[in-house]
């Protein structure tokens, strides 16, 4: 068989699935939860809830082996034909020992393991297959571009044309502008290898963005008017969904179209996979902030050099640009709630730290403190077009906190710089480590695309590709574990406290233990937004 999609694995519903173990090889059993899919598919609505109910494709196998396989065409049409692959006849292949990617490869997600541990959830493996459901001349592809800006976007957007041009012989690809409204609200524009030739070494998406804009039966009506039957989705957590509900349509409809997902977000918070396009380049572009707020600080007397970076929710940017830095003394992120005032406090460890280096370097999250922020200034709770929450700017009520605190203490003057380089990270070109990274997701796309998957986000699951079904990665964002190894490293190098209470800490460990015993490794998230030094 060409792959494990719908088409070709046997089919059999089982009431429990846990109540057996199949032969992997010889008996792999595809099983639909929470109900089978109708013959059309889409979604389907819960009558208890009124919610959409997405079903989610699991295959089970020997030893508590579990795939989270994704969609394929061939789920809802049956009788598609397929063609040879063309990279067969690629010359840029010749040199390749294994052309195409192994039916039944698949990428675990969980690499550390006992002796007694089961096989865990695997996610099945990217790359080229030997037989294709799309004719080279039959394809009309379109790429679309979501939300905030970040560094990479113009490579994958460049890698998806030539990699379809070049390798599957591919000549019609629209870019779609001014993200999900300009499928019914503006033109498209035509991208060739020549169109797209330098964008790479600029920032931004040439194709435009912006947020909210999804109305599904205008985009689906968009898309089937269009006669475009490869959709490629550039975006967050946010757009993943937006992607996830257009995909249920396109099904629902009986559309021959893959909806293909490429996860964009700089804060490196999309659950599953390693990292996220553009964090390379953030953390980067980072450490110049760092640096000037360094040299800031060591030019004066008590000199505090404060840097807001980019994190809503996670705080993956500040910890990793504080490890890199080496000069900052106090990091500050969502996940570790912090408090001022008081024993144990950040203005106390501030004190500190000036009387014994004669300067300090804070960097802190945008998503940090929020909860201090609102008790002292009754913020009203706003979102954008997107749904996200509308920060307050943690940088300058810090700022404000500090100088008042040491308004007090006429005796220790202090000279505080605040730095805020947020879009200056966010609107650079990608980096070399990234550039790579981006042609590696666009081709792993376009292979998924053209072997007829569909409904699937892209991305490295421990250093190997993988599709991941849309689902996986919006039920939940990926934070920073505090009590995690990456954490300590940073308290070790920073000297700072946790400004966690000892309850607090045996709570998180516990908590990030039962998420290790669900298979949800390392970056499963703590709840300690309770947690502070007073308890």
């Amino acid at each position: 068989m060409d792959s494990l999609s719908g088409s070709s694995l046997p089919q059999k519903i089982q009431s429990n699935p846990n109540s057996s173990i199949l032969d992997l090889k010889n008996r792999l059993s595809a099983v639909k939860i929470p109900e089978p899919v109708k013959p059309r598919g889409g979604r389907r609505m819960s009558s208890a809830e009124g919610k959409p109910v997405i079903s989610k494709k699991i295959v089970t196998g020997d030893v508590g082996y579990v795939l989270e396989d994704v969609p394929h065409l061939t789920d809802y049409l049956p009788d598609l034909p397929t063609y040879p692959n063309p990279l067969q006849n690629n010359p840029a292949y010749s040199v390749v020992k294994q052309y195409f990617v192994n039916t039944d490869d698949t990428v675990t997600q969980t690499i550390v393991v006992h002796n007694s541990s089961p096989r865990g959830t695997h996610f099945r493996r990217a790359g080229p297959r030997q037989r294709v459901y799309f004719e080279s001349d039959e394809v009309n592809a379109c790429i679309v571009t979501c939300g905030g800006l970040c560094p990479g976007l113009n490579t994958v957007i460049r890698e998806i044309v030539c990699g379809l041009y070049d390798m599957y012989g591919v000549r019609r690809i629209l870019g779609i502008e001014g993200g999900y409204r300009g499928f019914y609200a503006k033109n498209t524009i035509n991208l060739t290898p020549k169109t797209v030739n330098d964008i790479h070494k600029r920032g931004g998406t040439v194709l435009g963005t912006s947020r909210g804009g999804h109305d599904t039966t205008k985009i689906v009506d968009s898309i089937e008017d269009r006669g475009i039957n490869q959709v490629y989705i550039l975006g967050g957590d946010g757009t993943q969904r937006g992607a996830s509900v257009i995909f249920e349509e396109v099904q629902r409809r009986g559309l021959k179209v893959a909806v293909v997902g490429v996860p964009k977000t700089i804060d490196n918070d999309i659950e599953v996979i390693d990292k996220s396009f553009g964090f390379d380049t953030a953390v980067e572009e980072a450490q110049r902030a760092i640096n000037a707020a360094h040299v800031e600080a060591l030019s004066q007397e008590n000199g505090i050099g404060l840097v807001k970076l980019m994190g809503r929710n996670s705080g993956f940017i500040a910890m990793y640009a504080t490890l890199a830095s080496r000069d900052v003394d106090c990091c500050l992120i969502p996940e570790s709630p912090f408090y001022l005032e008081g024993k144990g406090g950040l203005l106390e460890f501030i004190e500190k730290r000036l009387k014994e280096n004669e300067h300090m370097v804070i960097v802190v999250a945008e998503g940090a403190g929020q909860d201090l922020i609102a008790q002292d200034m009754r913020s009203m709770d706003i979102h954008d077009a997107s749904g996200n929450k509308l920060f307050l700017d943690v940088g300058l009520w810090l700022s404000q906190k500090i100088k008042e605190h040491f308004v007090k203490k006429p005796k220790m003057p202090i000279n505080l710089k605040y730095i805020d380089p947020t879009y200056m990270v966010r609107a650079v070109p990608s980096n070399a480590s990234d550039n790579v990274y981006c042609t590696l997701l666009a081709h792993s796309a376009l292979h998924g695309a053209m072997a007829g998957y569909t409904g699937f986000t892209v991305g490295p699951v421990n250093g190997r590709h993988a599709y991941i079904p849309f689902y996986r990665i919006t039920e939940k964002q990926k934070k920073v574990v505090i009590t995690d190894r990456m954490w300590a490293r940073l308290l070790s190098s920073t000297n700072q406290p946790s400004f966690l209470s000892k309850k607090c800490i045996e709570d998180s460990k516990k908590d990030n233990e039962t998420h290790n015993d669900t298979g949800k490794g390392e970056h499963a998230s703590t709840n300690v937004s309770q947690c502070n030094g007073s308890t």
